[in-house]
């Protein structure tokens, strides 16, 4: 009884992608054909475990402000994940001048 739990609680782990780990960067920008990137980046994070505590600031103002950015051209987030709920931290990444 107790193998049949287990089997059906990790069932999911290994169906759904990304569950058990995820490392991913995605742009944020709508225009990609005529971006331009700037000489400064600044990054700003935020991190969340067991779904219960988060904190930090992953806007773009702080990513701009981390930078000393005054101009943006470009943003990305990157995102991390692992073990689904138990860790993960967002990251924005801004670029410009």
């Amino acid at each position: 009884m107790r193998k049949r739990l287990l089997s059906a609680l990790a069932l999911p782990l290994f169906l759904l992608p990304g569950c058990l780990y995820a490392h991913v960067k995605t742009y944020l920008d709508t225009d990609l054909n005529q971006t331009k990137l700037g000489a400064k980046t600044g990054e700003a994070s935020a991190q969340q475990v067991l779904g219960l505590f988060a904190w930090g600031d992953a806007s773009t103002q702080a990513a701009a402000t981390n930078g000393g950015i005054t101009t943006l051209n470009h943003a990305d987030q990157e995102y991390l994940v692992v073990l689904g709920f138990i860790y993960s931290k967002w990251t924005t990444i801004v670029y410009g001048d």
